[in-house]
C-alpha cells in the first residue's frame, strides 16, 4: 500500500529523519525506491518508535537487498542474519568506538546497515556519522586530482582476526567478537568511487580497516591517509545521533563513516544488526 513517507534532514550534510513509516508493515515498490533515494542522497536514515521482531527487522531489511551474515559479531539466538552489538555495564571496551565503515574489506563490499536500538543507557552512547560527499566535495582540486588515481588496501585481519589490535590493547572484546581465523579478507578499493546511488563522487577509505595506498608501503602511506582522515572527521560533516529503544540508523557504508561512542561505563546498551550486501565499487 502507498505510504506518505515525510524525509526531514538530520543536518546541513548527513542524515535524515523518516517519519510516517512503520518498518513492520508491508512498504510497495514506491516506498521502498523512495527510502532508497533518500538513503543514497543522506547517507544515513533516521526512524524512531520502530518496535520490530526479529523476523519483522530481518524482512525489512530484506527489502533493500540480501542479507549479509556477519562472520565476526556474536549472533541473536535462533537469527543467524542479526549481528549482536553488545556491551554489558562490567565491560569497557565497546564495538565500533573508532571512525570506521563497515566491510571495506570485502571485494564486494556490504551496501549498509540497519541497526535497532533494543536497551540504551539513560545517557550517552550516541553514534556519530560523517558524510564523505561532503568531504569530497570540499577537498583542493588538487588533492582530489591526486587521490581519483589512488587505490588503496583494506583487510579484515588487523580488527578481527587472530593478531587484532583490540587484543594488543588488551580491550576485552572476548565472546563478543568471534571466529578470528575467519578474518582472511584483503580488498583493494579506488580511493574515490561514485557512489551507486547517487552518483556522487565518495572518499573511500577509512581509520578501521584501510592499511596503504595500492603500490605503496604502510609508512609511505599513512602523511597522506591522515591528512584525509583528519579532513573527513570534520565536525561540519558529522551528525550525532541520540538512540532510544526502537529507534532505527539504516546508513549507506558506501556514503558515510561512523562512531559508536564509548561513554556509558556501568551501564548496558544493547543494538541488534543487519547488514545488506551491496555491489562492487569503482571509480
Amino acid at each position: 500500500m502507498a505510504i506518505n513517507v515525510n524525509i526531514r534532514q538530520a543536518s546541513p550534510n548527513v542524515g535524515a529523519f523518516v517519519e510516517g513509516v512503520d518498518l513492520a508493515d508491508e512498504m510497495d515498490a514506491g516506498t521502498v525506491s523512495q527510502l532508497r533515494e533518500a538513503l543514497g542522497a543522506h547517507g544515513v536514515l533516521f526512524f524512531r518508535d520502530q518496535n520490530l521482531t526479529p523476523d519483522q527487522h530481518i524482512a525489512a531489511a530484506e527489502r533493500f537487498g540480501q542479507i549479509d551474515i556477519n562472520r565476526f559479531f556474536a549472533h541473536v539466538d535462533g537469527f543467524e542474519k542479526i549481528a549482536e552489538v553488545r556491551k554489558e555495564p562490567e565491560q569497557k571496551a565497546n564495538i565500533g568506538g573508532g571512525w570506521h565503515t563497515d566491510h571495506t574489506y570485502d571485494q564486494i563490499p556490504a551496501m549498509g546497515s540497519m541497526l535497532l536500538a533494543r536497551e540504551t543507557p539513560k545517557l550517552g552512547g550516541d553514534t556519530l556519522f560523517a558524510s564523505m560527499f561532503a568531504a569530497y566535495d570540499t577537498l583542493s582540486d588538487g588533492l582530489k586530482a591526486t587521490i581519483e588515481k589512488l587505490n588503496a588496501v583494506h583487510s579484515s585481519r588487523h580488527v578481527f582476526g587472530k593478531k587484532a589490535r583490540y587484543k594488543d590493547r588488551g580491550e576485552d572484546l572476548g565472546g563478543r567478537l568471534m571466529n578470528p581465523e575467519l578474518a582472511q579478507q584483503d580488498a583493494v578499493h579506488p580511493v574515490v568511487i561514485r557512489h551507486p546511488i547517487s552518483g556522487k563522487k565518495v572518499i573511500y577509505v577509512n581509520p578501521g580497516f584501510t592499511l596503504r595506498f595500492e603500490g605503496m608501503t604502510d609508512q609511505e602511506s599513512q602523511p597522506l591517509l591522515q591528512t584525509l582522515y583528519a579532513h573527513c572527521q570534520n565536525q561540519a560533516f558529522v551528525y550525532r545521533f541520540q538512540w532510544a529503544p526502537g529507534s532505527i540508523a539504516f546508513w549507506d557504508n558506501r556514503a558515510t563513516w561512523h562512531y559508536a561512542v564509548n561513554d556509558y561505563q556501568g551501564e548496558r546498551r544493547l543494538m541488534h544488526r543487519i547488514t545488506v550486501e551491496g555491489e562492487a565499487v569503482a571509480a
